[in-house]
């Protein structure tokens, strides 16, 4: 055998060892930057139809789009969002589960009891999706307009109105109390459909409730809105004023959506979500289905984290001051 060919075979060799040794590091990698290379579950605590369902299917198509894999929205409901929440805090952070919640089981149900799972530390905070003011309504025959009206009637009239709610129009009514020095009977109902059945039926006077629940009645002139409980005025109910402009000086009581994901999920997964969101939500034809909807986008304007800290921590001072007791 010739030097030269016994030379030639070691560096074949050689060079078909680097090769097998090569191909799991190429794999490996390939793998690491394949995210998404599933559809991704999205995950709502209420059931279809409601303003949470139509956020989450209006948000995951363009999303998916972006992200290149389809969204698949999972309604989890029951025990007000919780339940959808602690199967989030549970799953696996490899960014094919997240959920899209709001504040009711992210730091309404966190200040009246403890949900099984830690708002602050069981979540990556992803994003803010929007924004969704609760609508201040009444039945028609109220004798109140506007916020101040209806204050006034509480002044005048102490204990002889009640209200109704769910979990986040119920401590929207208690902060309006609160800061009016005013007091009204709280009715509870278990979800946003019987609360306007009994406020049409004129069981109940008033009641904070989202505009995707009550823009239909309030069209209708089954409903009447009184007030918004953000700072600025939902574009769907332009001439209707906020509690804060009207009334109540700071008042703020306003619900939203984030989209957030089990703790401890990696920036390489996260940034591409972020980036995605942001995309989807400049989008001209997303905002105005969500303005539609009687919410505004709040993606890149606020802060997840320091929302969720900043609210936790004025309902759970609102519940201790009033000794408020909710079965949620």
């Amino acid at each position: 055998m010739t030097p030269w060919r016994v030379d030639r075979r070691r560096r074949s060799a050689f060079v078909g060892g680097v090769a097998v040794v090569a191909l799991p590091s190429l794999t490996l990698r390939a793998n690491a930057q394949a995210w998404p290379a599933r559809p991704i579950r999205l995950v709502t605590g209420y059931a279809p139809g409601g303003a949470a369902d139509i956020t989450a299917r209006e948000i995951g198509v363009p999303l998916g789009r972006v992200l290149g894999q389809p969204i698949v929205v999972d309604n989890k409901p029951g025990a007000s969002g919780t339940l959808a929440a602690a199967e989030i805090s549970r799953a696996a952070p490899d960014g094919y589960t997240l959920g899209l919640l709001d504040n009711a089981p992210m730091t309404i149900v966190p200040s009246l009891r403890n949900p099984g799972y830690d708002p602050l530390t069981g979540f990556t905070a992803i994003a803010m999706v929007s924004q969704l003011p609760q609508v201040l309504v009444a039945n028609p025959s109220l004798a109140a307009n506007r916020p101040r009206e209806l204050i006034e009637l509480m002044r005048k009239q102490p204990g002889k109105l009640n209200y109704c709610s769910g979990s986040v129009g119920h401590l929207a009514a208690e902060l309006l109390k609160a800061r009016s020095q005013t007091f009204a009977l709280h009715v509870p109902y278990r979800g946003g459909a019987p609360v306007v059945t009994a406020l049409i039926a004129g069981e109940v006077h008033f009641a904070f409730l989202t505009y995707t629940a009550t823009s239909a009645f309030i069209k209708s002139g089954q409903l009447k809105a009184l007030g918004v409980s953000s700072t600025t005025r939902l574009p769907a109910l332009p001439n209707v004023p906020t509690i804060a402009e009207d009334a109540l000086p700071g008042y703020e009581a306003p619900g939203w959506f984030a989209l957030v994901g089990p703790a401890g999920l990696p920036a390489s997964v996260v940034a591409p979500i972020e980036k995605a969101l942001a995309e989807t939500m400049a989008t001209p034809a997303v905002a105005a289905r969500l303005d539609a909807l009687g919410q505004t986008v709040a993606t890149g304007k606020l802060d997840p984290k320091k929302t969720i800290a900043t609210e936790l921590a004025v309902w759970k001072k609102l519940v201790a001051e009033r000794k408020i007791v909710v079965d949620i």
